[in-house]
């Protein structure tokens, strides 16, 4: 089991990173391809821009935590992927340069021609980086990455029926959430002609996009040989009937104006594929390498759990309080959250963690540690693992309740 905890990280990670920053890149489709509507053209690009601003950058934590996890626990296959699918992870660094840079400009050029010449390179390079991401799930999913440095061939790797089918299904999945996630927000905004015109979007793109995915399974039943078999059968058929039935769900909330639980569904039917492709490769990471084989000694493995456990109280509390501050508009205005910054400090009140509660979040810290060091059993590792989460989320809520220095 300790050997598979890496592999559920990056997971996590992988339906992270498709559901935030896949609907950032759909975000940047939609300035390239809205048509006029009822808002018009640039009040769509607008809308897009002020709703991806306050979590943009934040996003792409889950592509550097997939990277790192996978170079650290999987060093043989981060190495084979690298050096066989060179090409696309250039063509991604470079889409995700390219819209960075395009994204600040456009805010500090005045003249229109400037930044339209910016709002086309944002808009296709939001493009390039999804299907490029895409090519390279392809590529592994096919089998067609062995063991090895730069051992698969450099341009039919990931320049195949997979690989091609995956990334025109990536760049359409991050059409269809940001289609939904941009009603959402229209509609919390009070922008009624917005919120109609991606409403109208988010159902044009569910169809399309489940269109795609069906053809997708055919081409990668044809082509990806056992992986393809396994996808349509146990565990991974189970999650591409739940991908559908999120699908349809998404579908009838949207036309019901129900966006925001439609916000979940549509999230959860792009999860569902994510974890399908992890169910249908499961064991083998590449072809002939399992994940066992292929990860690192047990010392490394014991300080990447250790390490993301302790980093979690960091990242999953900030980014929870960042969406929870974005989803509920305070960043709409900018009353509210100068509110909260401006609150006197003398209204704030701390309390301090009790005796108890202290000693309970220092004893599961130093539970999971032992279990994870001194045991080897996988069902104990769950439990180590739990713990830390446990005490690191509980240091994060003691330390933050804490009164300030000068309160």
């Amino acid at each position: 089991m300790r050997a598979d905890l890496p592999a559920v990280f990056i997971l996590v990670g992988l339906v992270a990173y498709t559901v935030l920053a896949g609907a950032d890149f759909g975000a940047g489709f939609w300035t390239l391809v809205a048509g006029p509507g009822r808002a018009g053209r640039a009040a769509a690009r607008e809308h897009a821009r002020h709703a991806m601003g306050p979590v943009w950058e934040a996003n792409h934590v889950w592509l550097i935590f997939i990277l790192v996890v996978c170079w650290t626990a999987y060093p043989t296959a981060f190495a084979s992927i690298t050096s066989t699918l060179a090409a696309p992870l250039l063509l991604a660094v470079i889409g995700i340069i390219l819209r960075g840079a395009a994204y600040a400009l456009r805010g500090q050029l005045e003249a229109a021609r400037g930044r339209r010449a910016t709002e086309r390179l944002f808009a296709l390079s939001s493009v390039l980086t999804p299907f490029a991401l895409g090519t390279i799930v392809g590529a592994v999913a096919s089998g067609r990455v062995p063991p090895g440095n730069a051992q698969g061939d450099p341009v039919t790797s990931w320049l195949n029926p997979t690989s091609i089918a995956l990334g025109v299904l990536a760049v359409a999945t991050s059409a269809y959430l940001a289609a939904v996630y941009l009603a959402a927000d229209a509609h919390r905004a009070g922008e009624r002609a917005l919120q109609l015109d991606f409403r109208g979007r988010a159902l044009r793109a569910g169809v399309c996009t489940g269109v795609l995915a069906l053809a997708s399974l055919n081409v990668v039943q044809a082509d990806a040989g056992s992986f393809g078999s396994r996808l349509t059968a146990g565990s991974g058929l189970a999650m591409v009937v739940v991908s559908a039935a999120a699908g349809l769900g998404t579908l009838v909330l949207v036309w019901r104006g129900r966006f925001e639980p439609a916000r979940v569904s549509a999230a959860l039917a792009v999860a569902a594929i994510i974890v399908g492709w992890a169910f249908a490769q499961e064991p083998w990471i590449l072809p002939g390498l399992t994940i066992r084989e292929a990860a690192a000694g047990r010392s490394t493995l014991l300080a990447v759990t250790v390490v993301v456990a302790i980093g979690a109280v960091v990242l999953i509390p900030s980014l929870l309080l960042l969406f929870t501050l974005d989803l509920g508009g305070r960043f709409d205005g900018g009353a509210a959250v100068r509110g909260l910054i401006s609150t006197p400090a003398g209204q704030r009140t701390a309390a301090k963690p009790s005796l108890l509660a202290a000693a309970s979040t220092v004893a599961c810290l130093v539970l999971g540690t032992v279990l994870l060091v001194f045991t080897d059993s996988g069902a104990v590792h769950v439990i180590a693992f739990a713990c830390l989460c446990g005490g690191a989320l509980a240091t994060f809520v003691h330390t933050s309740a804490l009164p300030d220095a000068g309160d």
